[in-house]
């Protein structure tokens, strides 16, 4: 087989890509995104690539950040370069082409993905992993001034190189931080970030807020567990406002109540949204926007789409948008991708029950959940600091 070009090529100009060097047969998998589940297959496609068929990786960037050492970073724990997977090596191995971009429409008749170059793609299968979004018209319709003013969570790979500005900010006076959102995600970053200005290198007096809405911080969680994230977040001395954010400006943030609270920067973690590019792609979506996909991972209204992760909804086995969840999707995803291009019958995927959570505390400190079971110390941080290593390293080729 002719070897498959794996540099990123980016798609610059509106045009059809061809599907790399073609296998006899011309058959052609795109991957669409770099998620959890999309890592696991590159890294089984470089152990075992199949010769008679062309894949395509699409992504904007040649790197993955891996979302669950992100408040690490920001607590300081971290450097970027650890939470990294770079996808040269996996792509190299696996012999997957890499075009540097991203989708902004899908055409399921044509069967081809168009790319925000205005480029057009072409695939006989194609899997969806492109990880959670943050709307940012629909934000701004519910916060005013967020485009201009908010620094926002995701896409993270932008927030991870923004973040060392805000710290660099608060070595020289004195910042006040307020989070918008109480998930698991706004939970952790407001923590982490408590514990980083709270170090020596930083100027006293800094402050975080967290506002969580109507309900309390890590209501998803049982009571049991709500009662250690109170405990964890008066540690650090954050303060939390049962508010919503209404609106920004340049002075901070206009609150549901009608006061407005003064803060140097605004950072949103909001829960993940749906690309908008798929309200127009007539595949079967959930209420969400999210892709309805069946037991096999596989588009409820098209055969030849698969999705995985944040951006797929499983409505037979209804489960949380969590990295849990992504992660654990990679096996059964790389299995029934294998069994559609084989014409081999899909075997459908049970996502368990119940997970673990490790929600990270700022400091070397974490909180484990399980079902109703929680327990928690800096024991729970070396747990969580070893299994997020070792996923780093496991693809980090």
């Amino acid at each position: 087989m002719t070897p498959v070009e794996n540099k990123a090529k980016p798609a610059d100009e509106a045009g059809v890509l061809p599907a790399s060097p073609a296998p006899a047969g011309g058959r052609h998998l795109v991957l669409l995104g770099a998620g959890h589940a999309h890592v696991h297959v590159l890294h089984s496609l470089a152990q075992d690539r199949p010769a008679d068929l062309s894949i395509t990786l699409v992504t904007p960037h040649p790197r993955q950040l891996y979302s669950g050492m992100v408040p690490g970073f920001v607590a300081g724990h971290y450097t970027l370069a650890d939470c990294m997977i770079p996808l040269d090596g996996l792509l190299a191995r696996s012999g997957v082409r890499h075009v540097q971009g991203s989708a902004k429409g899908l055409d399921v008749d044509a069967r081809t993905v168009t790319l925000a170059s205005g480029a057009t793609l072409p695939y006989d299968w194609l899997s969806l992993d492109t990880g959670p979004v943050m709307d940012r018209e629909k934000i701004e319709a519910q916060m005013p001034g967020a485009r201009e003013h908010a620094l926002f969570v995701r896409p993270i790979e932008a927030f991870g190189q923004l973040w060392p500005r805000v710290m660099a900010m608060a070595r020289d006076k004195k910042i006040h931080l307020a989070v918008v959102g109480a998930g698991a995600a706004g939970l952790e970053l407001a923590m982490a970030a408590a514990h980083a200005l709270g170090g020596a290198s930083y100027a006293k007096g800094s402050r975080v807020t967290l506002l969580s809405g109507a309900q309390p911080p890590g209501a998803s969680y049982p009571a049991s567990v709500q009662r250690r994230i109170a405990r964890a977040l008066q540690r650090l001395r954050i303060e939390v406002l049962p508010e919503s954010c209404v609106g920004l400006d340049a002075g901070g943030m206009r609150l549901g109540n009608g006061q407005h609270l003064a803060c140097d920067v605004p950072l949103l973690a909001l829960g993940a949204q749906a690309p908008a590019w798929l309200a127009g792609s007539r595949l079967a979506l959930d209420e969400g926007g999210f892709v309805a996909v069946n037991a096999f991972q596989q588009s409820t209204s098209h055969p030849a789409v698969f999705a995985a992760g944040d951006v797929a909804s499983r409505v037979d086995a209804p489960h949380a948008r969590s990295g849990v969840y992504a992660v654990r999707a990679g096996p059964p995803l790389l299995a029934n991708l294998r069994a559609a291009w084989q014409g081999q019958p899909l075997k459908p995927y049970a996502p368990q029950q119940r997970t673990l959570n490790l929600l990270s505390c700022g400091g070397r400190h974490a909180i484990a959940v399980w079902g109703g079971l929680s327990v928690e110390g800096a024991w729970v941080w070396r747990w969580k600091d070893r299994i997020d290593r070792q996923f780093v390293a496991r693809y980090a080729v």
